[in-house]
């Protein structure tokens, strides 16, 4: 899961291009600047490329910076993103009112170049401590995917972003095949290492922006692919049934092959109204389970026919 920190992402939103040289000019070596000059763009641009922090100016011609705060504030996908107020307005009562809306600070103009750098620097570092901290929080502890209350988050957020643009949402869960009798034969400990090789398999192959890998429980593990298809995810499941048995860990007690298999559950769909993340979790539940009821090592399309993976 632990990749290397990206370069911090900066945006500012402000309706006067020479504020917004201004402001770029003092920040951009502490990170890639975007900038937008209406609170409609900026909203846009926020959502496409989820900055660490928001310089967002107050007094702005049509929707103005209490109005474009609101909205980052009501996204799920940009909650996260610090926002510091840029205003000309200087008395404590403008302050109070910028910290109230859930500003993380407040810049006054004229605008200090010292002053802006040291608290933009202050507030990426938080921003990284926290980010730091959310992910010792969403990791499980044996693998290193993520854990299943992150997935539960992520899974809610797709549904509704997939939903909302009428995006194929495609869904794994995968199983390792007879596994209570790994742990039999060959103890806990080599039970634990054979599910770090499948979760760092998994994690291989959910490279994508919004793919990931987690630990749904026990020998269990899910991955979100988003913007998937059916014919996309039909070809993934052979894939990773191919991926995992290709692992080479020795299993002579299993049913399906003298080596670790996987039974894997497929699901994709573009969300309807009225359905739901739960509702696709469980047809791709019930998908796992025909794999295993036609004799595992397989991945099952729900919905379709059994598709096989052929492996000696």
């Amino acid at each position: 899961m632990t990749t290397a920190a990206p370069r911090n992402t900066i945006l500012i939103i402000d309706d006067n291009p020479d504020t917004i040289r201004l402001l770029s000019a003092m920040v951009r070596e502490q990170g890639r600047v975007l900038f937008a000059t209406s609170g409609v763009a900026g909203l846009e641009l926020a959502r496409s490329q989820r900055p660490q922090l928001i310089l967002l100016d107050v007094e702005m011609q049509g929707m103005d910076g209490f109005a474009v705060n609101e909205q980052i504030k009501k996204d799920p996908d940009l909650r996260s993103c610090a926002v510091i107020f840029v205003t000309a307005q200087t008395s404590s009562e403008a302050e109070i009112a910028c910290l109230d809306a859930g500003a993380v600070d407040f810049i006054p103009k004229p605008l200090n170049a010292a002053v802006v750098q040291a608290r933009v620097r202050t507030h990426l570092r938080l921003q990284a401590a926290v980010a730091a901290l959310d992910e010792l929080a969403n990791q499980d502890g044996l693998t290193g995917l993520y854990n299943r209350r992150y997935f539960d988050q992520q899974l809610a957020a797709e549904f509704a972003r997939h939903r909302r643009h009428q995006l194929p949402l495609g869904l794994v869960l995968i199983d390792v095949d007879d596994f209570k009798l790994f742990n039999d034969r060959y103890g806990h400990q080599r039970g634990d290492a054979c599910l770090q090789e499948v979760a760092e398999a998994l994690n291989d192959g959910a490279r994508r922006p919004g793919e990931l890998a987690a630990r749904y429980g026990g020998e269990e593990f899910v991955v979100l692919l988003p913007n998937t298809t059916p014919d996309a995810l039909a070809r993934y499941g052979d894939w990773l049934c191919r991926r995992i048995a290709a692992l080479g860990i020795p299993h002579p007690s299993a049913s399906a092959a003298p080596h670790v298999t996987a039974s894997i559950g497929l699901c994709a769909r573009i969300p309807a109204e009225g359905d739901t993340a739960q509702a696709m979790l469980h047809a791709a539940d019930m998908a796992l389970y025909r794999a295993k009821r036609a004799g595992r090592n397989r991945s099952v399309l729900a919905g379709d026919e059994v598709i096989e993976t052929q492996l000696g």
